[in-house]
């Protein structure tokens, strides 16, 4: 079964740093595309950064871009994300995502909190 399990999240200041991970299993973690979304309240999910299988290249939200930063460890089937300068506007359930491991499906973690208040 395809397993993805996020951990990392908390309660962090504006302007601290926090980093999330996500453990994969079930599936050939080295050869698939693996995103990390976020849900904040009354919003919908939206992308937040995106890691090719080799891990040569990223992409980011505008939103967050210039303060994290997405990488993978294809030996240990990890993802990470190292979030910096955190703002209240980064509050929100962060999910692992990968696409096609089931067919036509997406595949989601149960998320992590992270919440960004004084």
């Amino acid at each position: 079964q395809v397993q993805l399990v996020e951990s990392g999240g908390g309660l962090v200041q504006p302007g601290g740093s926090l980093r999330l991970s996500c453990a994969a299993s079930g599936f050939s973690f080295s050869t698939y595309y693996m995103s990390w979304y976020r849900q904040a309240p009354a919003k919908e999910r939206e992308f937040v950064a995106g890691i090719t299988s080799t891990g040569d290249s990223t992409t980011y939200a505008d939103s967050v871009k210039g303060r994290f930063t997405i990488s993978r460890d294809n030996v240990k089937n990890t993802l990470a994300l190292q979030m910096n300068n955190l703002k209240p506007a980064d509050t929100a359930v962060y999910y692992c995502n990968v696409w096609g491991v089931l067919p036509d499906r997406d595949s989601w973690g149960r998320g992590t909190q992270v919440t960004v208040s004084s």
